[in-house]
């Protein structure tokens, strides 16, 4: 975080609050395809915009982000093929993503967005599992909730921080237990899900290999 914060802080900056926006919704919709996080693009948003019309922005972008891969990984279907078919232990998560009516494979890509597993490496795979487009956006776009919002409150906390420094004052004990009470919460509740979801796509699993 220490060697991005000089970048984050020549962005806010050098751009107007219009181009953040721009650069924001640009970053978070083509660094997935990539393979670059755009964690830190979602802390500017959070810094500049809040989490209103900042979760908007990244919650928009990210339909893009997720998109173009499995647009791109159709292109590449048997070379993935290939790939998933060296590990079929993480592979049986992803396919069980493809199996079963449209709730079935919503279900399954929400979990798996929630889980630890790598988002990017799955933006390519999921096309390779016959998951339909439909519930692997939704699914998606609901299962990327949670870090979000975690990452929008990060950008918050990081702005309100450098306020306090920057003014030279300290925060009151209110203002301290409201963020770092708020952002605890945000983090627990998310681990919660994340350890919800581990257990359940164990069981799809369970049942891929039935």
């Amino acid at each position: 975080m220490q060697e991005l914060m000089p970048i984050i802080n020549w962005e806010m900056t050098t751009f107007s609050t219009p181009m953040l926006a721009v650069l924001v919704f640009a970053s978070v919709a083509l660094f997935p395809t990539i393979l670059l996080p755009s964690t830190p693009s979602i802390w500017v948003a959070g810094m500049t915009f809040g989490y209103g019309f900042g979760f908007l922005l990244i919650i928009s972008a990210a339909a893009v982000g997720v998109s173009l891969p499995f647009f791109i990984g159709s292109l590449f279907l048997h070379r993935i093929q290939g790939w998933l078919e060296k590990y079929p232990k993480k592979a049986a998560i992803l396919r069980a993503a493809g199996e079963g009516n449209w709730f079935h494979q919503f279900k399954a890509v929400t979990l798996i967005r929630i889980s630890p597993f790598p988002y990017i490496i799955y933006n390519y795979c999921a096309v390779a599992t016959h998951v339909k487009y439909g519930p692997y956006i939704l699914g998606s776009l609901i299962g990327m909730v949670p870090e979000i919002f975690v990452a929008i409150y990060t950008g918050i906390l990081i702005q309100t921080l450098a306020d306090a420094s920057q003014e030279q004052h300290t925060l009151s004990a209110p203002q301290i237990l409201l963020n770092v009470g708020g952002f605890l919460l945000t983090v627990v509740t998310t681990i919660v899900f994340t350890v919800y979801a581990k257990r359940q796509l164990k069981v799809l699993q369970g049942e891929e290999l039935l």
